[in-house]
């Protein structure tokens, strides 16, 4: 059978593991996203506007807000939660929030790919490119093996692991029909997470269209997209009986590929992908024209794209801007990923976003992660197979006419520009982290963010909107939901903290720092539990839009557009697989700040541009958090 010769001599070589609760075991009993009730939306919305507005401001802003929630946002709301419950298979957040990722025209690169870049293989003789791009290359399509057999362990929380992540439970729930799975799950306290965006990881991409793009997925298709100083090339790594290639030939031909001497092209296509969607959709309709659809079906039916990059990484910084937009010309942005492999065996991810969130990517990186270093394909001693590589591997013609030279030429300019303006920094707060944080009882996400909050009013004296996401994924379809870390509370504590040290004693601190906590912890459980207000208002503008009249005043208000200007634009992961993520800022006046919250210490990066001090604000973020590990330490601090 298959399955046996899966789990042949070769050391189960075609799968991961083979989980005996199928893969999509739940998926059919996840609950649904709830639509909030409108009147919590209302308070909680007043809430954040609460610590930005000044009390005229806030009024206005109230009044506005109880207006919209007795008439037209009543009657919208009624109409969203009618139209949710005709579409059961999905949840109310789904078609709007894709609708805003496909629509949006500005370039994916910066505005919304992110990266998360993988930790060194422990040994460090399997650092060097070939092995690790052969490793995490094999792994990657044992990832992909595995979950299209069903075989892959379904992602589950678990809030209870010694009672629920067992061979035990396991063994019963694989029994139980579909239908009812999760409520067996949830009877362990176990929450198992949508998956249902995983299938887009390979053969995806988001393809160019004049208003509207779209994502297109190829399962057929057996070849990676491998880019090398700008030149494509492709090879199949899967065989007419759906076997993966042997790893001794996947390296071969990567060894090909990083030997060939072909100059860099002198119009290198992969710019394109870095355009405004508009301009890209039209130069994307004239390659087309031009005869070279082939190669462009090629480059987007890939399994993945694989960045092969001729420098080494020369620190933390570096790591940065190479995982997050790198040479422009040596990746396809457009592609659900970029696996980016530098000379030294530096290894990261880059990943289109309307796709997917973090959670998807982030278990994909950990099972890859954990493959391909603790059972690697292929060691420092093993000699790539004899086979024709010359054959096996084609390289990518494009036919490029005047228009299409031009094009490319100015999409590099753009990117080029767009590239130098942004400032990548980083720290690391090695005075304490997680232990030390719950040891005092406070929530170590709240104070990171408590300190962002607090490095932002002594740097600019103001409160100003902030975001951090929040996964939704234990719902069906769910995606994210925004939690507002800047409240009436971290603004009150900042003040002290930054202008009134003389008047409060450590306890008073201590309490003020307390009260973050609890708060930022109230929101953040709403949030996870789809009882945030950002969806459900934008899910409510949305139905508004589609009406084609005029937008309600309350969507009309500045202090509506000034909450989702996001300035301080926040996300956080922490694994045992990855070293650091990053992402760009979401508006030009903006900070995004990716930040992991260790046992023992704390690492946060900052990207802006030139109207923001990055270095500044980091600098500030410092200070703030040897304040509060001082603070709740006993000890007095000074200004």
């Amino acid at each position: 059978t298959r399955w046996r010769r899966g789990y042949s001599s070769a050391g189960a070589a075609e799968y991961l593991h083979r989980s005996i609760v199928p893969t999509m075991h739940y998926q059919k009993s996840l609950p649904r996203l709830p639509v909030p009730k409108l009147e919590d939306t209302i308070r909680r919305y007043l809430n954040a506007q609460k610590p930005l507005l000044n009390d005229d401001q806030f009024r206005r802003t109230e009044e506005l807000a109880h207006h919209f929630e007795k008439g037209v946002g009543r009657e919208l709301h009624e109409q969203l939660v009618s139209q949710d419950n005709q579409n059961k298979h999905t949840s109310y957040i789904t078609g709007p929030w894709f609708d805003m990722y496909l629509k949006a025209r500005e370039p994916v690169v910066l505005n919304f790919n992110a990266f998360m870049s993988f930790n060194p293989d422990p040994k460090p003789e399997y650092n060097d490119q070939l092995i690790r791009a052969t490793n995490i290359t094999f792994s990657a399509l044992r990832f992909m093996k595995t979950f299209r057999a069903g075989y892959l362990e379904p992602e589950v929380f678990h809030l209870n692991p010694e009672k629920s992540d067992t061979q035990l439970f396991k063994n019963i729930i694989r029994f139980v029909p579909s239908s009812l799975s999760w409520f067996g799950a949830y009877m362990v306290n176990a929450y198992p997470l949508d998956m249902s965006q995983y299938f887009r990881l390979f053969n995806s991409t988001r393809l160019p269209k004049l208003n509207k793009d779209e994502l297109y997925t190829d399962e057929k298709a057996k070849h990676l997209l491998v880019m090398r100083k700008g030149n494509f090339y492709v090879f199949d790594v899967i065989d007419r009986d759906g076997n993966i290639l042997k790893p001794s030939e996947i390296q071969a031909h990567l060894k090909y590929i990083l030997s060939d001497n072909s100059p860099a092209p002198a119009f290198p296509l992969g710019y394109l992908s870095s355009e405004n969607r508009d301009t890209w959709a039209l130069l994307r309709k004239n390659l087309l024209d031009n005869g070279n659809e082939e190669a462009l079906q090629k480059v987007d039916s890939a399994v993945f794209c694989l960045s092969l990059d001729d420098f080494p990484v020369k620190d933390f910084v570096h790591l940065s801007h190479t995982m997050l937009h790198g040479d422009g010309g040596n990746r396809w942005y457009d592609k659900s990923f970029n696996l980016i492999i530098t000379k030294d065996g530096t290894a990261g991810i880059n990943f289109e976003h309307s796709w997917g969130d973090g959670v998807a990517v982030l278990r994909f990186q950990n099972e890859v992660f954990k493959d391909s270093t603790k059972a690697p394909a292929i060691s420092p001693n093993t000699q790539p197979a004899s086979v024709d590589s010359s054959r096996a591997v084609q390289k990518l013609d494009f036919k490029l006419n005047d228009a299409l030279k031009a094009g490319i030429t100015k999409a590099k300019q753009k990117f080029d520009a767009t590239v130098e303006s942004l400032s990548l920094n980083m720290i690391q707060f090695q005075e304490g982290g997680k232990d030390l944080l719950k040891q005092k009882k406070v929530s170590p996400d709240a104070v990171a963010q408590l300190a962002f909050q607090m490095a932002f009013f002594r740097l600019y004296n103001q409160t100003v909107a902030t975001y951090e996401s929040c996964s939704t994924a234990a719902f069906k379809h769910g995606r994210t939901e925004t939690i507002r870390p800047a409240s009436i509370h971290t603004k009150k504590c900042s003040e002290a903290f930054v202008r009134e040290l003389s008047k409060h004693s450590t306890e008073e601190l201590q309490k003020l720092i307390v009260e973050c906590s609890k708060y930022h912890g109230r929101l953040t459980k709403e949030a996870a539990m789809g009882q945030g207000f950002d969806r459900h208002l934008f899910g409510l503008r949305c139905l508004a839009l589609s009406k084609g009249t005029a937008l309600p005043d309350f969507y009309q208000d500045q202090a509506y557009a000034r909450l989702n200007h996001n300035i301080i634009s926040t996300s956080t992961l922490v694994s045992p697989a990855v070293q650091l993520g990053g992402f760009g800022p979401v508006v030009p006046d903006g900070f995004g700040v990716g930040y992991q919250v260790h046992d023992d210490w704390i690492g946060c990066n900052v990207s802006s541009y030139p109207t923001r001090n990055g270095k500044e604000f980091l600098e500030s973020i410092y200070k703030s958090l040897e304040d509060i590990f001082n603070v709740l330490k006993g000890k007095k601090i000074s200004s």
